[in-house]
C-alpha cells in the first residue's frame, strides 16, 4: 500500500511541469511545489521517529525546527495542492499519519513583486522632473535572490544543535551532509541535488572573497572527490552536519581542517 502511495507521488511530480517561484531556475535545480507536513512535536526524538517511519516506506521525508522551537516533518514535491492533498489523504486513511498541513510554495509564500506604496504628489514645476529609477524584473529578480540567501541562511542556523538522524541507509545511501542542506533547501522552495559532488556541479560559481549568506561551501580532496558541503551563515562560518548521527553545528571555515579541504562554492538563488 505504502509503495503505491510513493510510486502516486513520483509520476504526479513528474507528469505536470515544476513550478516557478522567486528563485532562480538554473540547469539541475527546480522550485519545490506544494509539500505535506505532519506533526507538530516539542521533543525532536517523535520528529526523528515519524520521519523513519515514513522513509521506511520509501518516502524522502525530513524533520525540521520551526521557528517556534516545535518540530515538524515534511515531504513530497507536488504541482498541485490537491495531488498534496489526495496523498495526505490516504496516508492518514492507512494510519500512517494523524494530521496534515499542505505547504504553499515559496513563489506564492513571498511573491517577487511587492504592493506598490502611495506618495505625495510634488508641487506643479515648469521644469521636467528628474526621471525616476526603472526597478526592472532583473533588479527585482536579483533583490529577492539576496532575501532567499538570508532566509536559507537563517533556517540552517534553527537546525544547529538538532542531532541529524534522517536520510542515508533508508533513502538515499550517505545522504548526511548533503541531506541537510537539500533539507533545507527545499524549506526555502529550491530543490538541488542529493548528493554532495551534484550539489557542486550546479549553480553559480562564487569565490571564497564573495561569499554571502546561504552559498553552499564545499570540502575533499578535489572537485572531483568531494565529500562535504555545509551552508555559509556570515562572518567565516558555516553551518553543517558533521557525521552520522552528531548534532549539527556551525564551524569556522578558518579552521585548519576545512581551510586544507576547501574545494570551492556555489550559489542557487
Amino acid at each position: 500500500m505504502f509503495k503505491k502511495i510513493h510510486v502516486l507521488a513520483i509520476c504526479l511530480m513528474l507528469l505536470a511541469p515544476a513550478a516557478t517561484g522567486c528563485a532562480a531556475q538554473r540547469a539541475g535545480l527546480s522550485s519545490v511545489g506544494y509539500a505535506i507536513q505532519v506533526g507538530a512535536f516539542s521533543d525532536v526524538k517523535n520528529a526523528e521517529r515519524v520521519t523513519r517511519k515514513l522513509q521506511e516506506q520509501g518516502i524522502e521525508a525530513f524533520y525540521f525546527k520551526k521557528e517556534n522551537g516545535i518540530y515538524a516533518v515534511r515531504f513530497g514535491d507536488f504541482p498541485r495542492r490537491e495531488d498534496a492533498r489526495q496523498v495526505a489523504q490516504k496516508l492518514v486513511k492507512d494510519r500512517v499519519v494523524t494530521s496534515y498541513f499542505i505547504a504553499t510554495p515559496q513563489a506564492e509564500r513571498t511573491p517577487a513583486v511587492r504592493e506598490p506604496s502611495l506618495h505625495k504628489a510634488p508641487s506643479p514645476s515648469i521644469a521636467k522632473p528628474p526621471a525616476l529609477p526603472r526597478k526592472t524584473e532583473e533588479s527585482v529578480a536579483k533583490r529577492d535572490r539576496s532575501d532567499m540567501g538570508g532566509i536559507a541562511a537563517r533556517t540552517a542556523e534553527r537546525f544547529v544543535g538538532i542531532p541529524y538522524r534522517w536520510g542515508g541507509d533508508t533513502v538515499v545511501d550517505g545522504m548526511d551532509c548533503s541531506g541537510f542542506v537539500r533539507a533545507v533547501y527545499n524549506l526555502c522552495g529550491v530543490n538541488i541535488p542529493r548528493t554532495s559532488r551534484e550539489q557542486y556541479r550546479v549553480g553559480d560559481v562564487v569565490g571564497r572573497d564573495e561569499l554571502k549568506d546561504g552559498d553552499l561551501v564545499f570540502f575533499g580532496g578535489s572537485p572531483e572527490e568531494i565529500n562535504h558541503v555545509g551552508i555559509f551563515v556570515g562572518n567565516g562560518r558555516f553551518v553543517h552536519a558533521p557525521r552520522r548521527g552528531d548534532d549539527i553545528k556551525v564551524s569556522s571555515m578558518d579552521e585548519s581542517y576545512f581551510q586544507k579541504r576547501f574545494i570551492g562554492a556555489k550559489r542557487y538563488f
